[in-house]
């Protein structure tokens, strides 16, 4: 027991409030790990791992006493969708942990988004969002659970691909909710790479925004909110700046540039491209998508190729919403957080914190993203360029596959002593990153050992030919899958557990031919069952490979991954793309 700790029990000081004594104490009584969890961080900063492995953690909410709230990925084991953590001790580390929220999910995907506003916590599934009032003294909220909103994606016509309901709230009483797009582009022919887009677009009706509701309003539908901002792929990364009375969001740039037109984007333009856009977000606003995406290295809106852009054609971009910053392609922007606090320097008052999840989508260039950044800020916009704030996340400098990943960043919350904690969406791990440096004193020299971090392969952009892990490479199968297939089923052929399923030991790959070609060739929309377990993840077409080069991914799948099929044959691919016939 800390001589602190003594003294406030001698006294007669409550042992239940010591944690909210040392949570707001300007860290005198805490310091990190001597590893600071793994993480590196400036200089003055500590971390402390509150706590490790409770399961698939997605984003987070602290209470004004210290209560942590975590919103999770459900698993078959545990069917409950949130966790509740508390510090009983003061030492830092999380010692209740306790696993509550019986509600209706209909997959594992999209469930994040959480949030406590008004003395209730906020949360979402697939599905909804919901809320429990929180009870005063209790971990665990006794209220019933109410339904403010639901999400009819299920009876939607144009899919439900970027369902997550992340959400955030104002001061005047409302909520913030985006609508992601059903996929990658607002295509004629869906999963059919080359095809044109549709003009107008009828998905943004319903999708590829925010809308805005009432926070405290029970039993909503999308009708009940007002489109606040339209344009905008796929987002769980938003808050609202208080300084500023305006939302802020990252938007996740859209994929499949290689596999849908090859003339005119190579595989370190699909690695780049396009930016993940930092937007400041007035009402009304559109940020161009379908239509357009922002290239960071040309540093403007540029016309998407389903429109008769080439990679240059600038079109009517000008015209659009512009991101304060545009990140390199694929980094995967899962939340940000203004951070309020008073325990940080000065210069992180009222800026922006980031965290990147790290994207499949990069190969054969390493992966990238995997850490938080940070962003000063000044009367609501940026007022320097963003820095590495934590990174080490990943355990090792090059990262080919997501399995790779020992922990990847999700969520962010602040404190009541201010405080920043970070999940980690692979294990469940949170840290609490607090300052017990000198902030008079905090200033470039505490802030270079990160600087140089930007140099590392998952931060910088990579050389075009000493980067790619595929040069000098045979078009043998593994390498044409490493390429093409592991960004979604993972090197290791596990999948990624969520949305994407399993090649290992799986009866779709050993099962019949010519369903694995038709598979190949005109992609798979819609929720199947792998090894006992479901995914909606949609797979696109990959007709655009040649057959030979199908016949070689193919192969290499149905002899490897624990799979003992028979190869697949060149003439096998022809015939079923031609319709000749099926293959016995």
């Amino acid at each position: 027991m800390s001589k602190v700790r003594r003294i406030l029990v001698v006294v007669g000081f409550p042992l239940y409030m010591l944690c909210f004594v040392q949570c707001n104490s300007n860290n005198e009584l805490l310091h990190g790990d001597t590893d600071n969890g793994g993480l590196n961080l400036p200089d003055g900063f500590d971390a402390i791992a509150v706590v490790d492995s409770i399961g698939f953690a997605r984003h987070i909410a602290v209470n004004t006493n210290g209560d942590i709230y975590v919103k999770l990925t459900r698993t078959l084991d545990r069917n409950k969708g949130n966790v509740a953590l508390r510090d009983t001790d003061g030492n830092g580390t999380a010692d209740s942990v306790v696993y509550f929220g019986d509600y209706e999910a209909k997959s594992t995907y999209g469930a994040t988004g959480m949030r406590i506003y008004n003395d209730y916590l906020y949360f979402g599934s697939d599905y909804a969002i919901y809320r429990n009032k929180l009870t005063p003294g209790k971990l665990v909220p006794e209220s019933e659970i109410e339904v403010i909103l639901t999400d009819d994606y299920e009876n939607s016509v144009h899919g439900y691909e970027h369902i997550a309901k992340a959400m955030t709230f104002d001061t005047e009483g409302n909520m913030y909710v985006p609508y992601g797009a059903p996929g990658d582009v607002c295509r004629i022919e869906t999963r059919v790479p080359g095809s044109l887009g549709m003009d107008p677009c009828p998905e943004l009706e319903e999708h590829a925004g925010i809308w805005k509701f009432d926070a405290s309003k029970k039993n909503q539908t999308q009708k009940d909110g007002v489109r606040y901002a339209t344009g905008l792929r796929s987002i769980l990364a938003l808050d609202w700046n208080r300084t500023n009375s305006t939302l802020y969001a990252v938007q996740h740039g859209r994929d499949g540039f290689l596999n849908s037109w090859p003339e005119l984007y190579d595989a370190w333009d699909n690695a780049m491209l396009p930016a993940e856009e930092f937007f400041e977000i007035p009402e009304g606003s559109d940020a161009g998508w379908p239509y357009y995406y922002y290239d960071q290295i040309q540093g403007k809106k540029i016309l998407m190729p389903e429109y008769g852009g080439d990679g240059k054609k600038e079109g009517n971009g000008k015209d659009y919403l512009q991101p304060l910053i545009g990140f390199p392609g694929h980094y995967a922007p899962m939340d940000m957080l203004f951070y309020t606090g008073d325990q940080f320097p000065d210069r992180y008052k009222n800026g922006a914190f980031i965290a990147f999840h790290g994207s499949n989508i990069r190969a054969p260039y390493p992966m990238a993203g995997n850490m938080i950044c940070f962003v000063p800020f000044e009367k609501g916009k940026p007022s320097g360029p963003w820095e590495i704030f934590a990174d080490g996340f990943a355990g090792r400098d090059t990262v080919l596959s997501s399995s790779e990943f020992a922990y990847r960043p999700m969520g962010l919350a602040m404190g009541p002593d201010g405080s920043l904690y970070v999940t980690d969406s692979n294990k469940g791990k949170i840290w609490r990153i607090l300052f017990n440096g000198d902030k008079k004193q905090f200033g470039a020299e505490q802030l270079a050992g990160m600087e140089r971090k930007r140099q590392l392969l998952n931060i910088k952009t990579p050389d075009k030919t000493k980067d790619d892990f595929s040069m000098g490479k045979p078009a043998v199968g593994e390498n044409l899958y490493n390429i093409h297939c592991s960004s979604c089923h993972q090197k290791d052929g596990k999948g990624d557990g969520l949305r994407f399923p399993p090649i290992e030991e799986s009866e779709w790959v050993s099962g019949d031919k010519s369903d694995l070609i038709d598979i190949v060739l005109n992609g798979l929309q819609g929720s199947i069952e792998v090894k006992g377990k479901k995914y909606t993840g949609v797979m696109p077409a990959f007709n655009a490979l040649s057959d030979g080069e199908i016949a070689r991914i193919l192969s290499y799948i149905r002899l490897n991954f624990g799979n003992t099929s028979s190869a697949v044959r060149t003439k096998e691919v022809t015939k079923v793309r031609t319709g000749q016939s099926t293959i016995n």
